[in-house]
């Protein structure tokens, strides 16, 4: 299937979950903690081994612990190999966001089905030769796990986009308002600065993957508009803060249907990407 030979997964985990900004822990009950080494370095902290249901689960925050790493400075490929190498076959991708359209309001989630990236600089693959990949981003985030997502985020009441672009910036800063004026009229819905190269490296191991954006502010091209304020840190933290609970349940109720094999076409990402 074209996986890279280094990767030797071991039977511990079904599931992923990374971590956002103030998502930091998941799990409670009997849990393991498991420090991973990659051959892309160390990821961002130890990992944390559990059970949802019958489900198996890893959960990794991507800062670190205590928001130490910012978006430029994660070890994307660590982190999503990690995941691999305990056998995860699917990742769930929680993030915090910022909403470029007046009509994706602060507290709703979107589960985006694009990205476009604005990123520079970072380490986007695991094929840097002698093996050549060009991997498929058509449609780069599952379709089982996204349905899966949306059907179990309206069953708790929680407001879902069911679809949307997220535009990836490199971050650490925000974006200008003549950057954010000109995503917001592409019609892009959605601004973060870690879902790329994530989304992409986990398609190059064959998981599943989705990202659940919880909204927390509009972004400042849409300053002026219904009295919309430019985003600030202290605007985002108050509404992740009274938003991440609601995230957590989502993914606990998410987690135990994800159980048994896999029908969604990620599994075979890289049938017909590899140059041989």
């Amino acid at each position: 299937m074209g996986l890279p030979e280094l990767l030797q997964p071991v039977d511990r985990a079904e599931v992923g979950v990374f971590g956002g900004s103030g998502f930091y822990s998941l799990m409670e009950g009997p849990v393991e903690q498991l420090s991973v080494q990659t051959p892309y370095g160390a990821p961002s902290d130890t990992i944390t081994l559990g059970r949802m249901g019958d489900v198996r689960v890893a959960f990794l925050p991507r800062h670190g612990p205590h928001h130490h790493l910012p978006p430029h400075m994660i070890n994307y490929r660590a982190n999503v190999w990690a995941m691999a190498q305990l056998g995860v076959t699917r990742l769930i991708a929680p993030t915090v966001a910022g909403s470029l359209q007046p009509s994706v309001k602060p507290g709703e989630f979107v589960v985006c089905d694009q990205f476009v990236d604005r990123t520079y600089a970072r380490e986007q693959t695991y094929y840097d030769g002698p093996r050549v990949v060009h991997i498929s981003s058509a449609d780069p985030y599952c379709p089982d796990l996204r349905v899966q997502s949306i059907e179990v985020g309206r069953g708790l009441g929680i407001p879902v986009h069911e679809r949307g672009t997220v535009v990836v910036i490199q971050g650490p800063r925000f974006s200008t308002r003549a950057e954010s004026q000109w995503f917001s009229r592409q019609g892009w819905e959605v601004i973060n600065m870690t879902q790329y190269p994530e989304v992409v490296l986990a398609r190059e191991l064959a998981m599943c993957y989705v990202n659940i954006a919880l909204i927390t502010d509009y972004d400042t091209g849409l300053e002026g508009e219904a009295g919309i304020e430019p985003v600030s840190v202290a605007e985002v933290v108050q509404v992740m803060n009274a938003n991440n609970d609601r995230v957590r349940r989502l993914i606990q109720a998410l987690v135990p249907r994800l159980a048994g094999p896999r029908a969604c076409p990620c599994a075979r990402a890289l049938e017909n990407a590899v140059i041989s």
